[in-house]
């Protein structure tokens, strides 16, 4: 293999005036968390009315034009794509690549059935999975691809090394590898790779960077786009040609990624949830960002990227290191970036859609596992601000400032040492938290969206000390998924979370039974807003209920895009 061109070496990613575009994403970059900041500790109140408990901050008042503008935006970017006469020419060949460890057998099985279900001409698109393990407890996942595609062209191979054996990690050396010809396993998982159409390979572990990286690497320069998705994801039959479509409407489109829900909304409460958060980060902040060309995460469940581009970043994107150790997590966002580093344009489509499982532990591992790999990619993005539009640079900033801000609210009103604070907080939060709902409701035509005001109380409880653990551990490395799937360490940083919150409440009614005297029309706004809030919780669990006795029994719902293909295309 060649030694790839280093990307930044690239013409077509040099901007015309790099160092003005630097100078200008940094100044820009210094006066937005400034002006945050200072909005913050100022505390200037745009809106107050003593009478009324009313307050309206300067922050508040930039954070809801944000929405809004997002919103805006999103909604522009999803009529665009409705909009785009452009069909699928179905020339195009695709490798769809998954890579799996120990997966659930059922999650296993349908992801399979919907690869081969997928409407696209057989002729043009290799299914090719990689497991993570070459062990006896491994066989089960090649025993059931050979199940699934026993009518297709197959080819297996199990694999007693990698492409990088003898490193028995996910670790690596930065320098670019160089592998001996005369391997008779590389031979053999490249030309399965490059002649059959269904290839499932059996490898010594070493990480899912190493299973993707094998994929890749073996597929060479036989196919024209790269499809990613992972070993638990149900994909929905367009979803190829939906994301071939995106790259074929623009050379400039380096990547381009789908919308993912969940597969198992009504299983339980956060399942739920997470369902309703995963339509407003696909459609509102992905859609938004992908309006202008710079979409920051590319899913691993569902994504597809120029082969060409992935070719000449492939070795940067194995030998990522973080202060200095390398840097197995984070692979899609990475990769991702190395594609922005290259000036061409992310995107993202709603009409491609794939489907994963959500689990507690699951749920909670997921998003310390995304927060960890968005801090370490950070830095690394904010490399290439200067190559893409402005709002690049303004989202990324709010989105590392925003748990700061929230985290430092909620310590000092938690702490003020009076009761009201904390319960007018609150309201305050579900008042913000309902507005957004009622305005996502209207634009994703679901009143069930109402629910998502609910969210921002499961964020500040489970969410924000995710978060705070994933910087604390920045530096911690592991696979990120099956091998931590039920790992139960996020919730300490969670106990100790709810515990400081308990221990404010306590102080502040500790402080209230030691006022002299009392005060009559603070202790009526108490009772008033504790009821009130109950209130809302009782009729939101009242749609809850309905929601869920409605649709819990409904076969999910794969909403088809476009089921007219010739059959020719098909066979």
């Amino acid at each position: 293999m060649e030694t790839p061109t280093d990307p930044e070496a690239i013409p077509h990613a040099a901007p015309k005036y790099p160092t003005l575009g630097r100078i200008f994403s940094h100044t820009l970059r210094i006066l937005l968390l400034s002006s945050i900041a200072a909005a913050y500790v100022l505390g200037y109140q745009t809106l107050c009315h003593q009478g009324l408990l009313i307050s309206f901050g300067l922050y508040g008042a930039a954070m809801f034009l944000h929405l809004l503008v997002q919103g805006t935006i999103a909604n522009l970017e999803r009529r665009r794509i409705e909009r785009r006469v452009r069909d699928c020419s179905f020339k195009k060949t695709v490798a769809l690549t998954i890579a799996g460890y120990r997966e659930n057998p059922d999650c296993l099985r349908q992801c399979l059935d919907s690869c081969r279900s997928m409407k696209y001409p057989k002729e043009k698109l290799k299914v090719i999975l990689v497991i993570d393990g070459n062990n006896k407890e491994d066989a089960y996942m090649m025993d059931i691809f050979k199940e699934v595609f026993h009518w297709e062209d197959v080819g297996t191979y199990v694999w007693q090394g990698n492409y990088h054996p003898g490193e028995g990690s996910e670790g690596s050396s930065p320098e670019i590898p160089t592998f001996p010809e005369e391997d008779k396993g590389i031979k053999m998982v490249e030309e399965l790779v490059r002649t059959k159409r269904c290839v499932c390979i059996m490898q010594q572990w070493g990480g899912k960077r190493e299973a993707m990286y094998t994929a890749f690497r073996a597929i060479g320069t036989s196919v024209d786009y790269v499809q990613v998705c992972h070993s638990d994801t149900k994909l929905d039959k367009m979803a190829t040609a939906e994301l071939v479509k995106v790259l074929e409407d623009d050379e400039k489109n380096g990547a381009v990624g789908g919308d993912v829900g969940v597969l198992n909304p009504y299983d339980s409460f956060i399942s739920f949830m997470s369902s309703l958060r995963y339509w407003v980060a696909c459609n509102l902040e992905t859609a938004c960002q992908s309006y202008f060309g710079s979409v920051t995460h590319i899913p691993g469940s569902l994504g597809m990227f120029r082969n060409d581009v992935l070719q000449v970043v492939l070795e940067f994107w194995y030998n990522k290191t973080f202060l200095g150790s390398s840097c197995p997590i984070s692979d899609g966002r990475y990769l991702t970036n190395r594609v922005l580093s290259m000036g061409y344009r992310t995107k993202y489509t709603h009409r491609s859609r794939g489907y994963a499982p959500s689990q507690y532990l699951t749920w909670l591992n997921q998003q310390t596992r995304r927060a960890r790999s968005y801090f370490r990619v950070w830095l690394c993005n904010a490399q290439w601000w200067h190559k893409h539009p402005v709002w690049m640079t303004y989202q990324s900033v709010v989105d590392i400032f925003f748990p700061f801000f929230v985290t430092a609210v909620w310590i000092r009103l938690v702490y003020s040492g009076s009761l009201s604070n904390v319960v007018w907080l609150l309201l305050g939060i579900q008042s913000a938290s309902l507005l957004l709902s009622l305005y996502v409701s209207w634009q994703s035509k679901k009143f069930s969206m109402v629910l998502l005001s609910l969210y921002s109380l499961l964020y500040v409880i489970y969410l924000l000390p995710c978060q705070l653990f994933a910087l604390l551990t920045v530096a911690k490395t592991s696979w990120g998924r099956q091998k931590v799937v039920n790992s139960s360490i996020p919730l300490l940083p969670l106990s100790i979370w709810v515990a400081v919150l308990i221990g404010g409440v306590g102080y502040g009614l500790y402080r209230d039974c030691r006022k002299d005297g009392s005060n009559p029309e603070e202790l009526y706004h108490v009772l008033y807003g504790c009821a009130a809030y109950v209130a809302y919780w009782a009729i939101m669990a009242a749609i809850y209920g309905f929601s869920v006795s409605c649709c819990k029994n409904r076969p999910q719902a794969f909403a088809q895009v476009r089921d007219d293909l010739p059959a020719s295309l098909l066979v």
